[in-house]
């Protein structure tokens, strides 16, 4: 018997060792992703973003006539407990839970203190024509609009997402664009 046929055919051991090493690169970077994705705070979001940050008071749905158990943290309120409810046209008074359901899919809402049955600031349906169109069931739905809401006494213009908010001294300023293009798309579960 020769020393080849008792340690394998050169062929075979060469193809044995390439995937051994295939073997252990790939099992490093499976550990290399296990460890730094261990590291990531997936319940705390990134202050990066445009507009003041407020802590996370959760998305619990409500029954109809049921009561937050804990007090919001702003006002308008970002996040907390809340009837589903949507929005059911734009440039409308919206309830806390509409606001909420909204904001929890991934809406923004542009929050001015205009009188009821007036036009909303055109600046802002600029903003929401420009980055979503007009006014869309389907898309608020979806967590895809910019929604314009009416509140009695806001000054200015209040840009809300989910858990963030930012006040605008005017219609005009150029973050509202910025805070409604960030945030778009990134509700509760983003």
């Amino acid at each position: 018997m020769s020393a080849e046929q008792g340690t394998g055919h050169p062929l075979a051991r060469r193809l044995v060792a390439v995937l051994a090493t295939v073997l252990v690169v790939l099992a490093g970077m499976v550990g290399l992703l296990l460890f730094f994705n261990g590291r990531d705070d997936a319940g705390v979001s990134s202050s990066a973003g445009p507009g003041r940050e407020f802590p996370d008071l959760g998305a619990r749905h409500l029954q109809p006539g049921e009561r937050p158990p804990v007090a919001y943290n702003a006002s308008p309120p970002v996040s907390g407990a809340h009837v589903p409810r949507l929005p059911t046209s734009d440039d409308a008074a919206l309830s806390d839970d509409q606001l909420l359901h909204a904001l929890e899919l991934g809406n923004v809402v542009l929050v001015h203190g205009g009188a009821r049955g007036g036009n909303p600031p055109a600046p802002l349906m600029k903003i929401a024509e420009d980055l979503s169109g007009p006014f869309d069931p389907a898309l608020v739905g979806g967590g895809q609009a910019v929604i314009i809401a009416r509140r009695p006494g806001v000054r200015g213009v209040l840009a809300l997402a989910w858990r963030h908010q930012l006040a605008a001294p005017t219609a005009t300023d150029p973050r509202l664009e910025a805070f409604a293009e960030y945030w778009l798309g990134r509700g509760a579960g983003t």
